[in-house]
């Protein structure tokens, strides 16, 4: 392991935080809650989960790993992530959840194709062990339990329990679809990683309130759409909100000095013992050998990458550019996610037609002064501007893909999408509600 100052932390995550070229890519982290077939209540240990995916080689415990690719990052593991039939990474998280993890694909036809056949294989596997794979933001009967005994997964949960139970619910009831597109290229226009992030950030509200697919808690209503949304706002801020940028800051000297300034979740270690940090740590104050820090080791670059994979913002630059912040969808429905971000970024005149869209409600009278975000999680589509913006993005999303002459079956899902969702006014969270009456 190698032993890493401040100025060489920062220039490491210079490097790594953006991968630039022509925009080309698409991939996508689909996590799923893992319930009992018979009773969806029931605790499901991590032995059973195991045993459920053994055949693909995957070991419980393995947290998020992307695929190795000039679009992406590796994370450190302590077990091998399972692999799939067309190429996909399957990986447990602490609270049992399974994360199939395509692989970079040239476009979203190719990305759904091969996840398609992935889940399918993995749907087949639970299922034989009478489990099923349950698309919620937020489990909506179990209460947060961690399944998974390691040390980071311990570490993690003390660390979170000092703000409450939000971290808690976030590691071990919460799932998402987490669409990944390359950053850009260096350009200021549309294939530029500028003008992407921005983009990004403006539709990132229409997106959660789309696909907002949490309303309920322990079989309650929590009076969000997505109360998956609601957790993160909870949690640390300084690894959950965007990170600050002003006029035309420098993205990487931004996300470095967020990363630095962000908390230390855990001290890693060879051994089975303790990883827990010192309350308050930052990770620049390791770096520096202050404030509480002197009686640590040595910060590595291993440190640092592990570090950068507990921030959490609603993009997160990994060398592409990762969406965190869209609620798992049930059944097949995370193909809409996947085509209408990628539509909206890859084609300009559907990128402009969002950003204009989107950026009404970053206006002053945009919200009614509310801050976006959290009026997309709370209200959803039911708040008129956001519903305006919704309907707007997913009208110049469908052109696009009609343009790009996207197969029949994911125009298909898109447009009943807009019919059921969008059109109305709706998104799924609204069904969970209704059912429950």
């Amino acid at each position: 392991m190698t032993v890493i100052a401040e100025q060489q932390a920062t220039e490491h995550i210079h490097g790594i935080c953006l991968k630039t070229g022509p925009p080309r890519l698409v991939g996508v982290e689909l996590e799923w809650l893992v319930r009992d077939a018979r009773d969806p209540a029931l605790p499901v240990t991590a032995d059973r989960i195991a045993a459920a995916v053994a055949a693909f080689g995957a070991e419980t415990g393995t947290g998020t790993v992307l695929p190795d690719s000039p679009a992406s990052l590796a994370l450190p593991t302590s077990a091998a992530p399972g692999v799939m039939p067309s190429g996909g990474l399957l990986t447990t998280e602490p609270g049992g959840q399974l994360e199939l993890s395509s692989l970079p694909a040239d476009s979203v036809a190719e990305c759904v194709r091969a996840t398609a056949a992935d889940l399918a294989a993995l749907r087949a596997a639970v299922a034989d062990a009478g489990l099923e794979l349950a698309g919620f933001g937020l489990d909506p009967f179990r209460p947060p339990r961690r399944v998974l005994d390691l040390p980071r997964y311990a570490a993690m949960e003390a660390f979170f329990d000092r703000g409450g139970p939000w971290g808690r619910q976030m590691m071990c009831g919460t799932a998402s679809v987490q669409v990944s597109l390359d950053a850009g290229d260096d350009s200021d226009g549309h294939t530029g990683y500028r003008w992407r992030w921005q983009l990004l950030h403006a539709i990132g509200p229409v997106l959660v309130a789309a696909f907002a697919n949490s309303p309920l808690r322990e079989g309650r209503p929590t009076g969000w759409k997505s109360a998956r949304q609601q957790v993160w706002t909870r949690m640390d801020p300084g690894r959950t909100k965007p990170p600050p940028l002003a006029g035309d800051a420098d993205l990487p000297a931004a996300w470095a000095a967020y990363a630095l300034d962000a908390q230390v979740m855990c001290v890693r270690s060879d051994g089975p013992g303790d990883w827990s940090a010192p309350p308050g740590l930052r990770l620049r104050d390791w770096l520096r050998g202050s404030d509480g820090s002197a009686a640590l080791r040595a910060p590595t670059t291993e440190d640092l990458t592990y570090h950068l994979s507990t921030l959490f913002p609603p993009v997160r630059p990994r060398g592409h550019f990762e969406l965190r912040m869209i609620d798992a969808q049930p059944g097949d429905g995370w193909v809409v996610p996947v085509a209408v971000a990628s539509a909206l970024l890859s084609d300009a005149q559907a990128a402009d037609a969002a950003m204009a869209a989107a950026e009404r409600l970053w206006h002053p009278d945009g919200a009614n002064g509310q801050n976006p975000w959290l009026l997309a999680a709370s209200v959803g589509p039911a708040h008129p501007r956001i519903a305006r913006a919704s309907r707007e993005c997913f009208a110049v999303a469908r052109d696009a893909l009609v343009r790009h002459r996207t197969p029949a079956d994911i125009l298909a899902a898109v447009d009943d999408f807009i019919d059921r969702y969008v059109s109305k006014d709706r998104c799924p969270a609204d069904d969970l509600l209704e059912e429950l009456g």
